[in-house]
């Protein structure tokens, strides 16, 4: 199996109380630390009155850069517990932020972790997360009476197509993750006797999400 990028889809919220002290959490899709902390500020100037904005982030494909932050709590309660959720769900190009309005009454050390953590968890919860990984897409052009089994096999063999254009003949666009392309392309060309025309595009990511292949749209 290909490499897994595995991030947030879309955005999730979450709410937790203890002990009067409320904590709101937010989980976004983030490609830069300059669009990590443009959110962050988002949030701030959201919840202006709350005494701590704790956030973490990991970015890159492969999670090359990562950042915790405790916000005045005390050190190593907030931050690095809720990026360490992010490990644990092997996620990066992400960014989660807790906001706590305090509610009078002390947590601890342990409460706070606990707290953070169990925030953190929920905003995760409350997104879509998509593993997305790299594809090549095959344009497969056939007539007909081709069509069928070509679909047929496409489906049985685990791959969601993608647009699909009916004319004079058929044209599907197929994402093919890149490890397995080969053996599509033969197998293609094997149903429909060398009849169908197959051609390979570029590569990008792919996740099939609620049942639709959907193509990563970086930098927006």
């Amino acid at each position: 199996m290909g490499e897994i990028y595995r991030t947030v889809y879309r955005a999730g919220e979450g709410v937790y109380e203890e002990k009067k002290s409320r904590f709101l959490s937010e989980i976004h899709h983030v490609e830069s630390e300059e669009e990590a902390l443009l959110v962050l500020s988002g949030i701030r100037k959201k919840h202006y009155d709350a005494r701590h904005h704790c956030f973490a982030y990991i970015l890159g494909k492969k999670g090359e850069l990562k950042k915790a932050s405790d916000d005045g709590e005390p050190s190593g309660t907030a931050g690095h517990p809720m990026l360490a959720v992010l490990d644990g769900e092997g996620l990066t190009d992400v960014l989660v932020v807790v906001t706590r309005y305090f509610g009078g009454t002390l947590l601890g050390t342990g409460g706070l972790v606990r707290s953070y953590t169990k925030s953190a968890k929920d905003a995760v919860m409350h997104s879509v997360i998509a593993d997305w990984r790299m594809a090549g897409i095959l344009g497969i052009r056939s007539d007909y009476t081709l069509f069928g089994k070509i679909r047929y096999l496409a489906e049985s063999e685990g791959l969601t197509p993608g647009e699909i254009v009916y004319a004079d003949d058929v044209f599907m666009s197929l994402p093919v993750p890149e490890e397995r392309l080969t053996e599509i392309v033969q197998k293609m060309t094997e149903i429909s006797a060398g009849k169908a025309k197959i051609t390979e595009g570029e590569k990008r990511y792919f996740a099939d999400i609620e049942g639709k292949t959907v193509f990563l749209q970086e930098g927006t």
